[in-house]
């Protein structure tokens, strides 16, 4: 804004000539006709009439750029005081007011925002604007727009518009921050920049969105959800339906999945199957000897799995081998098996029953060719003779899949039923053959392959099985229920879904039997993606097996007229099963027991475990405080064996048995059985019934003269051998009754030369058992009590009849203190014991029995000076009297036998 002085010069034009308007004619004044006009004009010269506009107030081009007025002049009059003035015509002035560049370009927003899809160019992502207050277009045109940020992939141009330079990625940077900066015409340059925030948007990807590639759970923790926060993304495309299947891969897991990995007799028991079952490939032992041979595969944990290679099979011995077969029997068996190479491949025999000699017949069989089950059963010739279904054929995809199925065959002749997993499947092809004509040759039973016994110069196995097999057994004279099927295959793992009614009534899903599978259908996306955050993983373990399981889920989607119009690609994920805390099984109780031979030749016996306590207990870790305090807890889980094994020599079965009565195993899921080697309980029981079961055990010896011990182990297992217990060991000391013996007093003169004098009645040997009734232990005591009274008695006379014979001798001078001749005899006095008492509890009892005696000697000492027994020179006939005394004792002793008295044992 500036004040602006005008310089002119009016002239008065007359028509004709010009008359200037000076002398006289001086200008005075001049006169502006306008509203408003922020001018004055001032003379300069009046004779030349030269003047100046001048802006009368500031001038501010922003305001108004131009003015327009009408001027005009005035001379300075005819009369001395001024009147009769004249003025000039008007004059028309236009001001144009320059502009000054004095303000700065202002953007429009104070905060610009776009998005932009990755992977593409775009010529404008969006459009900044600047402006500035100046009047003129020099100063008031924004000229040119700069990015201030650096290192940015993005240009702008002078109008603004912002570009991308490459190709954005969602995955390297979600999104973009750049200052972007104006200037006008004039190079002003904008006080504040301004912030543009550019969001990169991924492609639109059909696909499920907002899961993780890997879930934990935790054993004990039941059902966890596997996609609390996953949905379909379908890129706003209309859809008629969604379908989703979600399969839970545990191939690799035991025998297809987690299952009870407890041996097939336990789980037989457990699930209620009938009993008799002959298992054809048990683990190898001194019993069971057949299968050591053949290959295990001991990657699977507490599973027993045979894995056959085309050159190992094995023949089960004839003991072994049920001779019963009728019109209804069961064959059950896991089997993993692959296709075999070959376009005509050779039968590949799971079990065989060929003639063992001369003839190559088979009875029957169970084989696999060309991906077909077979099961020949060729019925013996009886009344008629017509043909009878022989072979029944099954074609399914899971014999050739190289997955664990398990397979159960179904006899009720002439009716054949297979069961694979648990569901029914009927032959699709049945032959009839003519049946064997009966014969004495023997048959062999022959596994993962069949025996040619005949017709062959050497016998040899043929047709051997390519594949991997567990659990084979047969049951004579009974099939198998459905449900017992389902519970000896049953999975212990699979698919979930929690709060079935949170679900929408368009949803529709179904599992397979082994909830390995879930399908979910829907109408509505929003209905599928809640009904998939409430898939959930579950295992019912208690020690689960722990390790990966792989999720996959595929997904469909139909649009309206189409098929299918979206694409959604599958996704992978896996569960982390974490491993369970391990249990520490503990037996504990009395680990010796002391009885005596009677006890073990009563009907009963002892019963050794009669203490016995199972515990169980594991490891948890408590945070408390920001410390980690690991906490010994109590668990109750079930077991499913323990053995008792004998330590040392085997059991006697002609004098010797360890047993338990059957009537302890009833309303159990327990069996038993027992050898000379021990006694093994089994099946998948709680610990508090095995602890019944074991304190039943009865241990019996009905001759036990020369046993002094029997040793034991007790183990324990949970799993199949998965957790053990420790070794309890348990001995059992036998205490014997020996004839009783005479306590002989033997005189000598010094120690070291006295030596044992046996008497006559004395002989006896070690390990000697006396039969008959036995006193009871009040006589036993009574007689030994009146036997050392009889000695006192005649030790009293003895001692009368030597004073007599020194009385005449001076008192003073010649009479020995009695006390001194003791001191100075060196009397010895020597007891015999019983040799063959062999503890310390016998020694006990035997002085427990001699109390009396003693007791009644110190008494009668007394009477006689202190002394028992005094050293002398007494004639031979004296001391014959003595002897005599105690033969008669020792006589009446004998008349007697010595009893234990069972109320002093403890149990």
């Amino acid at each position: 804004m500036h004040t602006l002085g005008v310089p002119f010069v009016l002239l008065w034009l007359l028509s004709g000539y010009s008359c200037a308007l000076g002398g006289k004619g001086e200008i005075c004044s001049f006169n502006i006709f306008g509203q408003d006009a922020p001018f004055n004009a001032v003379v300069l010269n009046r004779t030349s009439g030269e003047g100046v506009l001048r802006a009368s107030s500031h001038v501010d081009c922003e305001s108004q750029k131009e003015y327009t007025f009408i001027i005009q002049a005035y001379d300075c009059g005819a009369g001395p005081d001024g009147a009769n003035w004249k003025k000039s015509h008007k004059a028309v002035v236009h001001i144009q007011v320059d502009d000054v560049n004095e303000f700065s370009p202002v953007f429009r927003e104070s905060l610009y925002k776009a998005s932009v899809t990755e992977g593409k160019i775009y010529d404008s992502i969006l459009q900044v604007e600047a402006w500035d207050q100046d009047c003129s277009p020099q100063y008031s045109q924004i000229c040119n727009y700069e990015i201030v940020t650096g290192g940015t992939p993005f240009a702008i141009d002078r109008n603004g518009n912002i570009r991308n330079t490459e190709r954005l990625s969602y995955e390297k940077q979600h999104s973009y921050r750049i200052m972007v900066s104006a200037f006008d015409c004039g190079q002003k340059k904008a006080k504040e920049d301004v912030a543009v925030h550019i969001e990169v948007k991924p492609v639109c990807k059909p696909g499920w969105q907002g899961w993780n590639k890997r879930v934990d759970y935790e054993p004990g923790t039941g059902s966890k959800q596997l996609f609390p926060k996953m949905h379909l993304e379908t890129c706003g495309g209309p859809l008629s339906g969604v379908k989703a299947m979600v399969e839970l891969q545990t191939n690799h897991i035991g025998k297809g999945c987690d299952r009870e990995t407890y041996s097939e007799k336990s789980l037989q028991k457990l699930c209620g199957a009938a009993s008799g079952s002959t298992d054809l490939l048990p683990a190898p032992s001194p019993s069971a000897n057949w299968t050591a041979s053949l290959l295990t595969d001991s990657g699977r944990e507490s599973d027993l799995i045979y894995r056959f290679d085309g050159r190992q099979a094995a023949n089960v011995p004839d003991h072994v081998v049920p001779q019963n077969l009728t019109d209804q029997f069961t064959i059950a068996t896991w089997m993993k098996h692959g296709p075999t190479p070959g376009l005509r491949a050779e039968k590949e025999t799971i079990l065989c029953n060929s003639d063992k000699t001369e003839m190559n017949r088979h009875h029957y069989s169970l084989y696999v060719h060309n991906c077909r089950l077979v099961f020949l059963l060729r019925r013996d010739f009886t009344q008629i003779d017509t043909f009878r279904p022989a072979e029944f054929h099954w074609k399914l995809e899971q014999i050739c899949d190289k997955e664990w199925h398990y397979y159960v065959i179904n006899v009720e002749f002439p009716a054949v039923t297979l069961f694979v997993d648990g569901v029914t499947y009927e032959p699709y092809l049945v032959t009839d053959d003519w049946p064997i004509h009966s014969s004495k040759i023997d048959t062999q039973l022959t596994v993962g392959a069949c025996w040619q016994g005949g017709e062959v110069a050497t016998p040899r196995f043929t047709q051997y099985f390519h594949g991997s097999l567990s659990g084979l057994t047969i049951r004579p004279g009974r099939i198998e229920t459905q449900k017992v099927i389902s519970c000896l295959q049953a999975c212990k793992e699979g698919l979930d879904i929690n709060s079935l009614e949170s679900l929408a009534k368009d949803i529709k899903f179904h599992f397979n039997p082994a909830q390995s599978v879930l399908v979910v259908e829907g109408e509505d996306v929003d209905s599928i993606n809640t009904a998939m955050t409430k898939v959930s993983y579950i295992n019912s373990r208690q020690f689960p097996t722990p390790g990966l399981r792989r999720l996959h889920i595929s997904t469909s989607v139909q649009c309206f007229g189409e098929d299918t119009c979206v694409s959604i690609p599958d996704i992978k994920a896996v569960v982390m099963v974490l491993p369970p805390t391990e249990p520490r099984i503990t037996i504990s109780g009395s680990k010796q027991l002391v009885r005596p031979a009677s006890d073990l030749r009563s009907p009963l016996g002892v019963a050794p475990f009669r203490e016995l306590r199972i515990t169980s207990t594991v490891m948890k870790g408590d945070s408390l405080g920001g410390f980690h305090r690991p906490e010994v807890m109590e668990v109750m889980h079930n077991l499913d064996y323990c053995d008792v094994l004998v330590i040392g020599d085997e059991l006697e079965p002609e004098r010797e048995s360890l047993e338990i009565q059957h009537s302890a195993l009833l309303g159990k899921h327990l069996d038993a059985t027992n050898s000379t080697s021990g006694i093994s309980i089994y099946g998948v029981d709680s610990m508090a019934h095995y602890e019944q079961v074991l304190r039943q055990l009865r241990y019996r010896n009905w001759r036990p003269a020369s046993l002094t011990e029997r040793r034991f182990r007790l183990t324990c297992s949970e799993l199949n051998g998965r957790y053990t217990s420790n070794e309890f060991n348990l001995e059992i000391s036998v205490l014997h009754h020996t004839a009783p013996m005479e306590h002989v007093n033997h005189m000598a003169a010094q120690s070291q030369y006295m030596r044992p004098v046996h008497h006559p009645l004395m002989i006896h040997t070690l390990n000697s058992h006396v039969s008959g009734p036995a006193p009871p232990a009040a006589t036993v005591v009574i007689v030994v009590c009146i036997a050392a009274l009889v000695i006192i008695v005649v030790i009293g006379i003895y001692r009368i009849h030597a004073t007599h014979q020194e009385g005449s001798r001076d008192d003073e001078d010649e009479i020995k203190d009695p006390e001194s001749d003791w001191e100075s005899a060196g009397l010895n006095i020597t007891v015999n014991p019983m040799e063959d008492i062999r503890g310390p509890q016998a020694l006990g009892e035997a002085v427990r029995g001699e109390e009396c005696e003693e007791e009644d000697e110190e008494d009668d000492a007394e009477l006689v000076g202190g002394m028992t027994i005094v050293e002398s020179d007494s004639s031979d006939e004296e001391g014959e009297e003595e002897n005599k005394g105690r033969e008669e004792v020792n006589g009446r002793k004998q008349k007697g036998k010595p009893e234990w008295d069972s109320s002093l044992v403890t149990y």
